[in-house]
């Protein structure tokens, strides 16, 4: 297996981020091979500041969500490894070489991701322990909430294709669903080592709006409909469902949504009958 890595950073309004992810990556101490940004239909000079930068391709398409953007960035790209980086993060510099290091010393390993840094608002914020983070089949780990960041995961290029991609019809939490679809399907390595800085704190992100766990229902709800999940972990996703779905319904009950919480009560009942 190869050594070239490709690097696909979707962006969308991040023209004040996305050159410190650049950055990021020209000072990593194994080069990449190249740098693929997608411009999700950004309005704030993207296009003019990056249309011309000498070490990236860089395309612009109408907006239609980081899901496509990422998997348009993927299908272009060339190198053996596929790896993400999020426009308002920015990697360490030995990120792309503990990953390599990583898949020459542990060749049954075709996924790997690392532990991260929390900025908040330019301040470090220490990550809770049911954000802990794990190596292996880790298809459990995984259902309650997502472990794993889109800018430290790096996989063979043949395994990112096998994956089918970003659900482009997730307008939310669509890493969420694929680290599901792929951890019940490849062990995923875990480098216990802080090796990207995930920014937040803007007031644009998705993950501040509340209702974003009807997303991850949509996701379960996949899980629970695939043939090939082994009956120990569809009946772990099954009480995962339920557990989600019973929360957000009080949240829709709260917030006056009855229509919503009609349905997601049917849908709680119909799975408990499945599950008994």
């Amino acid at each position: 297996m190869g050594s070239r890595i490709s690097v696909i950073i979707p962006t969308h309004n991040r023209l004040r981020f996305v050159q410190k992810a650049i950055n990021s990556i020209l000072r990593q101490t194994v080069p990449v091979a190249e740098i693929i940004i997608v411009d999700d239909g950004s309005t704030d000079g993207t296009s003019k500041a990056l249309s011309t930068h000498s070490n990236i391709t860089y395309l612009h398409q109408p907006q239609q969500g980081p899901s496509a953007a990422r998997n348009v960035g993927a299908l272009m790209a060339d190198g053996d490894w596929i790896a993400f980086l999020d426009s308002d993060d920015r990697w360490l510099p030995e990120k792309c070489e503990r990953q390599l290091r990583f898949f020459r010393q542990n060749p049954e390993f075709k996924v790997s991701y690392t532990n991260e840094i929390w900025i908040r608002d330019g301040v470090r914020v220490n990550q809770k322990k049911r954000h802990a983070k794990h190596g292996g089949w880790i298809y459990e780990k995984c259902l309650p909430l997502c472990i794993i960041s889109p800018s430290s995961i790096m996989m063979e290029r043949e395994t990112w294709l096998a994956s089918g991609g970003f659900d482009e019809t997730l307008p939310a939490c669509e890493d969420y669903d694929l680290w599901l679809r792929l951890s019940a399907k490849v062990p995923i390595g875990f480098i216990d080592e802080f090796l990207i800085e995930k920014i937040g704190g803007h007031a644009d992100q998705l993950s501040r709006q509340w209702g974003l766990d009807k997303f991850r229902l949509i996701a379960l709800e996949k899980m629970m409909s695939n043939s090939e999940l082994s009956p120990s972990l569809r009946r772990l996703t099954y009480l995962e469902f339920i557990k989600k779905a019973r929360i957000l319904d009080l949240g829709y009950k709260k917030h006056r949504r009855c229509k919503e919480a009609g349905i997601l009560a049917e849908k709680i009942a119909h799975w408990q009958r499945i599950l008994a």
